[in-house]
Protein backbone atom coordinates (compact mmCIF):
# COMPACT_ATOMS: atom_id res chain seq x y z
CA UNK A 1 0.00 0.00 0.00
CA UNK A 2 1.91 3.04 -1.34
CA UNK A 3 1.39 6.51 1.09
CA UNK A 4 1.62 8.45 -2.00
CA UNK A 5 -2.14 8.31 -2.49
CA UNK A 6 -4.73 10.57 -0.42
CA UNK A 7 -6.63 6.99 0.29
CA UNK A 8 -3.61 5.17 1.39
CA UNK A 9 -3.40 8.16 4.17
CA UNK A 10 -6.97 8.18 5.36
CA UNK A 11 -6.91 4.31 5.48
CA UNK A 12 -3.19 5.16 7.45
CA UNK A 13 -5.41 7.55 9.90
CA UNK A 14 -8.46 5.39 10.19
CA UNK A 15 -6.67 2.39 11.74
CA UNK A 16 -4.50 5.16 14.06
CA UNK A 17 -7.56 6.38 15.25
CA UNK A 18 -8.42 2.61 15.96
CA UNK A 19 -5.07 1.81 17.52
CA UNK A 20 -5.83 5.41 20.23
CA UNK A 21 -9.52 5.14 20.30
CA UNK A 22 -9.56 8.83 19.17
CA UNK A 23 -11.72 10.89 15.91
CA UNK A 24 -10.01 11.88 13.50
CA UNK A 25 -9.74 15.73 14.42
CA UNK A 26 -8.33 14.73 17.68
CA UNK A 27 -5.78 12.96 15.41
CA UNK A 28 -4.90 15.66 13.00
CA UNK A 29 -4.34 18.32 15.91
CA UNK A 30 -2.02 15.67 17.84
CA UNK A 31 0.61 14.67 14.69
CA UNK A 32 3.31 14.30 17.61
CA UNK A 33 1.39 12.41 20.07
CA UNK A 34 4.36 9.75 19.75
CA UNK A 35 3.05 5.64 19.99
CA UNK A 36 2.95 3.73 23.46
CA UNK A 37 5.00 0.17 22.23
CA UNK A 38 1.78 -1.56 23.20
CA UNK A 39 0.30 0.56 20.31
CA UNK A 40 2.94 0.23 17.80
CA UNK A 41 2.81 -3.22 18.33
CA UNK A 42 -1.32 -3.09 17.94
CA UNK A 43 -0.95 -0.39 14.89
CA UNK A 44 1.95 -2.88 13.21
CA UNK A 45 -0.52 -5.76 13.56
CA UNK A 46 -3.30 -3.83 11.77
CA UNK A 47 -1.34 -2.50 9.23
CA UNK A 48 -0.16 -5.97 7.99
CA UNK A 49 -3.72 -7.24 8.12
CA UNK A 50 -4.17 -4.58 5.43
CA UNK A 51 -1.25 -4.74 3.70
CA UNK A 52 -2.28 -8.40 2.78
CA UNK A 53 -5.61 -7.06 1.64
CA UNK A 54 -8.33 -7.84 4.27
CA UNK A 55 -10.69 -5.05 4.00
CA UNK A 56 -10.22 -2.49 5.82
CA UNK A 57 -13.81 -2.19 6.82
CA UNK A 58 -13.37 -5.56 8.46
CA UNK A 59 -10.74 -4.52 10.17
CA UNK A 60 -11.70 -1.27 12.29
CA UNK A 61 -15.64 -3.57 12.40
CA UNK A 62 -17.73 -0.88 11.04
CA UNK A 63 -18.53 1.08 7.99
CA UNK A 64 -20.71 4.07 7.23
CA UNK A 65 -23.79 3.35 5.28
CA UNK A 66 -26.39 6.19 4.48
CA UNK A 67 -25.52 8.37 7.42
CA UNK A 68 -25.28 5.70 9.94
CA UNK A 69 -22.28 3.17 11.46
CA UNK A 70 -22.69 -0.35 11.09
CA UNK A 71 -21.09 -3.12 12.93
CA UNK A 72 -19.52 -5.75 9.92
CA UNK A 73 -17.78 -8.80 10.17
CA UNK A 74 -16.58 -11.58 7.93
CA UNK A 75 -20.06 -13.17 8.02
CA UNK A 76 -21.43 -10.26 6.13
CA UNK A 77 -21.05 -8.03 3.25
CA UNK A 78 -19.67 -4.39 3.30
CA UNK A 79 -22.33 -1.78 2.70
CA UNK A 80 -21.28 0.00 -0.32
CA UNK A 81 -21.80 3.60 -1.19
CA UNK A 82 -23.64 2.01 -4.57
CA UNK A 83 -26.38 0.30 -2.50
CA UNK A 84 -27.18 3.86 -1.36
CA UNK A 85 -29.48 4.41 -4.44
CA UNK A 86 -31.60 1.20 -2.84
CA UNK A 87 -32.22 2.68 0.16
CA UNK A 88 -33.22 6.14 -1.47
CA UNK A 89 -35.54 4.54 -4.55
CA UNK A 90 -37.12 2.64 -1.16
CA UNK A 91 -38.42 5.35 0.53
CA UNK A 92 -39.25 7.41 -2.29
CA UNK A 93 -42.22 5.02 -2.56
CA UNK A 94 -42.88 4.76 1.13
CA UNK A 95 -46.30 6.71 1.85
CA UNK A 96 -45.86 9.88 3.77
CA UNK A 97 -46.75 10.25 7.64
CA UNK A 98 -50.27 10.63 8.48
CA UNK A 99 -50.67 13.65 10.32
CA UNK A 100 -51.81 13.31 13.76
CA UNK A 101 -55.87 12.75 13.65
CA UNK A 102 -58.06 15.06 15.34
CA UNK A 103 -59.63 14.40 18.32
CA UNK A 104 -62.94 12.75 17.95
CA UNK A 105 -65.94 15.35 18.96
CA UNK A 106 -68.98 13.46 20.05
CA UNK A 107 -72.61 15.17 19.74
CA UNK A 108 -72.49 17.28 23.21
CA UNK A 109 -69.29 19.05 21.09
CA UNK A 110 -66.52 17.61 24.24
CA UNK A 111 -63.27 16.41 22.40
CA UNK A 112 -62.68 13.14 23.62
CA UNK A 113 -60.43 12.94 26.15
CA UNK A 114 -56.64 11.67 26.30
CA UNK A 115 -56.97 8.53 27.73
CA UNK A 116 -60.04 7.36 25.92
CA UNK A 117 -60.35 4.52 23.26
CA UNK A 118 -60.05 6.75 20.22
CA UNK A 119 -57.31 8.91 21.22
CA UNK A 120 -55.10 5.77 22.33
CA UNK A 121 -55.59 3.80 19.18
CA UNK A 122 -55.20 7.02 16.98
CA UNK A 123 -58.24 5.61 14.73
CA UNK A 124 -58.92 7.29 11.78
CA UNK A 125 -62.31 5.80 10.74
CA UNK A 126 -63.47 5.44 7.54
CA UNK A 127 -60.76 6.76 4.85
CA UNK A 128 -57.67 7.23 7.64
CA UNK A 129 -54.47 5.71 6.95
CA UNK A 130 -54.09 4.51 10.27
CA UNK A 131 -55.91 2.38 12.25
CA UNK A 132 -53.65 0.51 13.93
CA UNK A 133 -50.42 -1.46 13.67
CA UNK A 134 -51.71 -4.18 10.86
CA UNK A 135 -52.45 -0.93 8.73
CA UNK A 136 -48.56 0.30 8.89
CA UNK A 137 -46.58 0.52 6.12
CA UNK A 138 -44.56 -2.36 6.17
CA UNK A 139 -41.51 -2.87 4.12
CA UNK A 140 -39.56 -6.59 3.80
CA UNK A 141 -35.67 -6.89 3.28
CA UNK A 142 -34.46 -9.85 1.84
CA UNK A 143 -30.54 -11.25 2.86
CA UNK A 144 -30.26 -8.27 4.96
CA UNK A 145 -26.23 -8.99 5.82
CA UNK A 146 -25.21 -6.44 8.66
CA UNK A 147 -29.06 -5.00 8.31
CA UNK A 148 -27.56 -1.55 6.72
CA UNK A 149 -30.67 -1.53 4.24
CA UNK A 150 -33.40 -2.11 6.36
CA UNK A 151 -32.27 -0.06 9.44
CA UNK A 152 -31.20 2.78 6.98
CA UNK A 153 -35.28 2.55 5.76
CA UNK A 154 -36.40 2.00 9.09
CA UNK A 155 -34.00 4.56 11.26
CA UNK A 156 -35.79 7.59 8.07
CA UNK A 157 -39.48 6.02 9.09
CA UNK A 158 -40.01 5.37 12.36
CA UNK A 159 -43.54 5.62 11.48
CA UNK A 160 -43.28 2.38 9.27
CA UNK A 161 -42.48 -1.36 10.16
CA UNK A 162 -39.38 -3.07 8.27
CA UNK A 163 -38.72 -6.96 8.57
CA UNK A 164 -35.22 -8.17 7.71
CA UNK A 165 -34.39 -12.22 7.22
CA UNK A 166 -31.34 -13.14 6.32
CA UNK A 167 -30.55 -17.35 5.79
CA UNK A 168 -27.41 -16.98 8.17
CA UNK A 169 -27.62 -17.04 11.63
CA UNK A 170 -24.06 -15.27 12.07
CA UNK A 171 -25.14 -12.12 9.77
CA UNK A 172 -28.71 -11.49 11.36
CA UNK A 173 -26.70 -11.91 14.60
CA UNK A 174 -24.85 -8.83 13.50
CA UNK A 175 -27.63 -7.12 12.16
CA UNK A 176 -29.38 -7.57 15.73
CA UNK A 177 -26.32 -5.51 17.23
CA UNK A 178 -26.44 -2.86 14.99
CA UNK A 179 -30.12 -2.38 15.68
CA UNK A 180 -29.64 -2.20 19.27
CA UNK A 181 -26.71 0.21 18.76
CA UNK A 182 -28.97 2.37 16.18
CA UNK A 183 -31.81 1.98 18.77
CA UNK A 184 -34.20 1.02 15.85
CA UNK A 185 -37.41 -0.35 17.05
CA UNK A 186 -39.34 -0.39 14.46
CA UNK A 187 -37.02 -3.25 12.61
CA UNK A 188 -38.22 -7.15 12.81
CA UNK A 189 -35.26 -9.07 12.17
CA UNK A 190 -36.05 -13.25 11.75
CA UNK A 191 -33.72 -16.19 10.17
CA UNK A 192 -35.17 -16.78 6.55
CA UNK A 193 -34.33 -18.23 3.30
CA UNK A 194 -35.67 -15.82 0.87
CA UNK A 195 -39.49 -16.22 1.47
CA UNK A 196 -39.77 -19.73 3.12
CA UNK A 197 -40.52 -18.33 6.57
CA UNK A 198 -42.61 -15.77 5.49
CA UNK A 199 -45.69 -17.87 4.69
CA UNK A 200 -49.04 -15.90 4.27
CA UNK A 201 -47.32 -12.50 5.25
CA UNK A 202 -48.01 -9.50 3.25
CA UNK A 203 -45.66 -6.24 2.45
CA UNK A 204 -46.07 -2.87 0.86
CA UNK A 205 -42.56 -3.11 -0.40
CA UNK A 206 -39.84 -5.81 -1.25
CA UNK A 207 -36.20 -4.76 -1.38
CA UNK A 208 -33.11 -6.97 -1.42
CA UNK A 209 -29.72 -6.24 -2.69
CA UNK A 210 -29.15 -10.54 -3.13
CA UNK A 211 -26.54 -12.08 -4.68
CA UNK A 212 -26.20 -11.45 -8.34
CA UNK A 213 -21.98 -12.25 -9.47
CA UNK A 214 -21.94 -15.33 -12.08
CA UNK A 215 -20.17 -18.52 -9.95
CA UNK A 216 -17.03 -18.12 -12.38
CA UNK A 217 -16.65 -14.56 -12.32
CA UNK A 218 -12.87 -13.86 -11.46
CA UNK A 219 -13.49 -10.69 -9.23
CA UNK A 220 -14.61 -13.08 -6.64
CA UNK A 221 -10.75 -13.69 -5.94
CA UNK A 222 -9.67 -10.35 -6.41
CA UNK A 223 -9.85 -7.38 -3.67
CA UNK A 224 -12.52 -7.18 -0.98
CA UNK A 225 -14.54 -9.70 -2.37
CA UNK A 226 -11.49 -12.90 -1.24
CA UNK A 227 -12.86 -11.79 2.24
CA UNK A 228 -16.82 -11.33 1.94
CA UNK A 229 -19.00 -14.66 2.27
CA UNK A 230 -19.07 -15.61 -1.11
CA UNK A 231 -22.99 -17.13 -0.42
CA UNK A 232 -23.58 -13.54 -0.31
CA UNK A 233 -21.63 -12.69 -3.48
CA UNK A 234 -22.48 -15.54 -6.28
CA UNK A 235 -25.79 -17.16 -7.77
CA UNK A 236 -25.38 -19.41 -10.36
CA UNK A 237 -24.06 -19.46 -13.22
CA UNK A 238 -25.06 -16.11 -15.34
CA UNK A 239 -25.44 -14.70 -11.37
CA UNK A 240 -29.52 -14.22 -11.72
CA UNK A 241 -30.30 -17.48 -9.29
CA UNK A 242 -31.60 -15.65 -6.69
CA UNK A 243 -32.88 -12.40 -8.25
CA UNK A 244 -35.12 -15.37 -10.55
CA UNK A 245 -36.18 -17.02 -7.24
CA UNK A 246 -37.07 -13.56 -5.66
CA UNK A 247 -38.93 -12.15 -8.97
CA UNK A 248 -41.08 -15.03 -9.26
CA UNK A 249 -41.92 -15.86 -5.51
CA UNK A 250 -42.33 -12.06 -4.77
CA UNK A 251 -45.95 -11.78 -5.93
CA UNK A 252 -47.29 -14.02 -3.15
CA UNK A 253 -46.01 -11.49 -0.83
CA UNK A 254 -46.67 -8.19 -1.69
CA UNK A 255 -50.04 -5.88 -1.13
CA UNK A 256 -51.83 -4.59 -4.35
CA UNK A 257 -49.47 -1.61 -5.18
CA UNK A 258 -46.61 -2.69 -3.73
CA UNK A 259 -43.11 -2.49 -5.29
CA UNK A 260 -40.63 -4.95 -5.83
CA UNK A 261 -36.46 -3.09 -6.11
CA UNK A 262 -33.43 -5.08 -6.78
CA UNK A 263 -29.74 -4.72 -7.07
CA UNK A 264 -27.88 -5.99 -9.49
CA UNK A 265 -24.69 -6.35 -11.06
CA UNK A 266 -23.57 -3.65 -13.74
CA UNK A 267 -24.76 -5.48 -16.84
CA UNK A 268 -28.19 -7.35 -15.84
CA UNK A 269 -30.75 -4.28 -15.94
CA UNK A 270 -32.09 -5.34 -19.38
CA UNK A 271 -32.48 -9.35 -17.95
CA UNK A 272 -33.94 -8.02 -14.83
CA UNK A 273 -36.85 -5.55 -15.86
CA UNK A 274 -37.50 -9.03 -18.38
CA UNK A 275 -37.50 -10.94 -15.52
CA UNK A 276 -40.00 -8.15 -14.13
CA UNK A 277 -42.10 -8.13 -17.00
CA UNK A 278 -42.63 -11.86 -17.39
CA UNK A 279 -44.06 -12.15 -13.66
CA UNK A 280 -46.16 -9.56 -14.17
CA UNK A 281 -44.91 -6.20 -12.90
CA UNK A 282 -46.06 -3.24 -14.20
CA UNK A 283 -44.16 0.22 -13.97
CA UNK A 284 -41.39 -1.72 -14.34
CA UNK A 285 -37.83 0.52 -14.84
CA UNK A 286 -33.90 0.71 -14.00
CA UNK A 287 -31.91 3.46 -11.68
CA UNK A 288 -28.39 4.71 -12.27
CA UNK A 289 -25.92 4.80 -9.66
CA UNK A 290 -23.80 8.24 -9.58
CA UNK A 291 -21.26 6.38 -11.95
CA UNK A 292 -24.29 6.22 -14.48
CA UNK A 293 -24.46 2.16 -13.96
CA UNK A 294 -28.10 0.32 -14.22
CA UNK A 295 -27.66 -0.34 -10.57
CA UNK A 296 -30.93 -0.68 -9.27
CA UNK A 297 -34.51 -2.19 -11.21
CA UNK A 298 -37.74 -2.60 -9.80
CA UNK A 299 -41.70 -2.78 -10.73
CA UNK A 300 -44.92 -3.00 -9.37
CA UNK A 301 -47.69 -5.39 -8.63
CA UNK A 302 -51.56 -3.93 -10.09
CA UNK A 303 -49.83 -0.31 -9.03
CA UNK A 304 -52.30 2.76 -9.31
CA UNK A 305 -48.97 4.43 -10.37
CA UNK A 306 -47.55 2.81 -14.03
CA UNK A 307 -43.95 4.98 -14.06
CA UNK A 308 -41.30 5.53 -11.67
Amino acid sequence: MSLESGAARIEVQCLLQAVLQVNRAYLLTHPEQPLTSEQQARYAALFERRLRGEPLAYILGERAFYGLNFRVTPATLIPRADTELLVELALARIQPPSPPAPLPVPAGGIPAASGSKAARTGETGEGGRQTGRGSLFHVLDLGTGSGAIALSIAHARPDIEVTAVDASQEALEVAQENARRLNIGNARLRRSDWFAALAGERFDLIVSNPPYIADGDAHLAQGDLRFEPRSALASGADGLDDIRRIVTQAREYLNTGGWLLLEHGYDQAERVRALLQQSGFGGVFSARDLAGIERVSGGSLGSLEESQ
